[in-house]
């Protein structure tokens, strides 16, 4: 059975696409804790991020710096945060999250956006990715 993220990146379930190729799709996660909250994910389901080959991991990482490089310059910031959870949703996700503080990566305090708010901040996110 597919996993929502599979789903999701396969067109079946809408999103928030900030960056998509081949092998990965990135989307604003529905429940940010920032504004320009993103999910990465492999097209290819595996559940455990450590799981997958040495040449997967690396170009999972290389798509990831792309969008947090977008997500930097669509939302300017100090960094952009990485985190690796991956209980929830049993397929390999990383959260990029920009932030001016570590106090930002807060999974308990979230920030609520309108629909239209999501389409433009995907929106922007995605026009920088273009021009990577």
């Amino acid at each position: 059975m597919a996993t929502i993220f599979s789903k999701i990146a396969a067109g079946e379930i809408p999103s928030y696409k900030c960056a998509e190729d081949d092998k990965f799709y990135a989307f604003l996660d529905i429940n940010p804790v920032k504004q320009g909250h993103t999910l990465v994910v492999p097209r290819k389901e595996i559940d455990y991020i450590f799981d997958m080959s040495d040449e997967e991991l690396a170009a999972f990482e290389v798509f990831a710096k792309k969008v947090a490089i977008a997500l930097r310059k669509a939302f300017p910031c100090k960094k952009v945060a990485q985190v690796v959870l991956g209980l929830e949703v049993n397929h390999a996700h990383i959260h990029l999250i920009p932030i001016d503080s570590e106090a930002d990566v807060d999974f308990h305090k979230h920030v609520k956006l309108s629909d239209e708010e999501m389409k433009a901040t995907a929106d922007k996110i995605y026009a920088e990715f273009k021009k990577l």
